[in-house]
């Protein structure tokens, strides 16, 4: 197939590129940046302009991935490319609601964003409901294919959500290796595999399913993800499972950044987020590796600054606990 990844430089993209090249695709990266992967055509665009993607539009591609999102640059690329499919990548965060465990896609959308360009975080979400928009209205539904990705975890994860328990069990903030998490029994977390999903992309570009997917990792409660990570990082020793509140009184942040503990959400309201339906993916081919799998393969990865407690900050809270 002759590919167009609109990105291609940073880590889905440019995951997804490599694992076109390959599966053996003629591929092309368009994007501000220039580290594509080795044996990818690059070609440098500027996607906020309205004529950025001159310099691709009289090729015809058999398929085209987008990983965009601000509306603006996925309404001109679905306009002004020449493809057979059209394959973005959205979010779970389209949802209306968080809260329903096992939701599909057919669930309500948010409401999408009419502006062309995204400002504000929060906007997140209803932006890429309007590019999902963009691209069904140009190709419908038969050639167009819209992944609503969950959390995306394993090498390379600039994050640090996917990485941070697995380090701290390896390397515990103090002498006697206890590690603090949050005592949050019912909360379900999940984490797709960025390798899983990029070859799923490229097998959707190539055919294998059309529509709209929930593309999640297989949902375990926090403290099952606690298990795996600590299995695989050899830890056998204390786990602090405080209260949500005493954590909360400390100032210590929910999800994600800095003085953080990753993953954790209060409130139940959220807990569908991690939890949908992912039948449509899997019957379309999506296939997952184990949580343990791709916590063992992170092990040796770069280490992500401003995601997690720090280690002073770990032991000023277990100092309070002591106490």
């Amino acid at each position: 197939m002759k590919l167009l990844v609109l990105g291609g430089t940073a880590w889905l993209g440019r995951t997804t590129a490599a694992s076109a090249i390959a599966a053996g695709h003629d591929v092309t990266c368009a994007a501000r940046g220039t580290d594509v992967p080795r044996g990818a055509q690059h070609v440098r665009v500027d996607r906020d302009i309205a004529d950025g993607l001159a310099s691709l539009i009289d090729t015809r591609w058999d398929a085209v991935i987008d990983v965009s999102r601000q509306p603006g640059q996925v309404r001109r690329a679905a306009r002004q490319l020449r493809t057979e499919r059209y394959v973005f990548v959205s979010t779970c965060n389209v949802y209306a609601s968080q809260a329903e465990i096992g939701a599909d896609e057919s669930a309500p959308l948010l409401q999408p964003l009419d502006a062309d360009v995204m400002t504000d975080p929060e906007d997140y979400g209803r932006a890429k409901v309007a590019c999902e928009n963009a691209v069904r209205e140009v190709f419908g539904a038969d050639r167009s294919a819209i992944v609503r990705s969950g959390l995306i975890g394993g090498p390379g994860d600039p994050t640090g959500r996917s990485t941070y328990w697995l380090r701290r069990f390896a390397a515990p903030s103090n002498p006697d290796g206890v590690v603090l998490a949050p005592d949050a029994p019912r909360l379900p977390t999940s984490l797709i595999d960025v390798r899983d999903l990029a070859e799923w992309l490229v097998r959707l570009a190539e055919g294998a399913g059309s529509g709209v997917f929930n593309a999640q990792g297989e949902p375990h409660p926090f403290p099952a993800h606690l298990d795996a990570a600590r299995a695989a990082a050899g830890h056998r020793r204390t786990v602090a499972a405080m209260a949500e509140g005493w954590l909360v009184e400390r100032d210590v942040n929910e999800w994600a950044g800095p003085r953080s503990l990753p993953l954790w959400l209060r409130d139940t309201e959220w807990y569908g987020m991690n939890a949908r339906s992912t039948e449509r993916a899997v019957a379309a081919g999506l296939e997952r590796r184990s949580l343990e799998s791709t916590l063992a393969d992170v092990l040796d990865g770069p280490v992500v600054s401003g995601a997690g407690l720090t280690d002073e900050e770990e032991r000023a809270l277990l100092a309070q606990l002591t106490a």
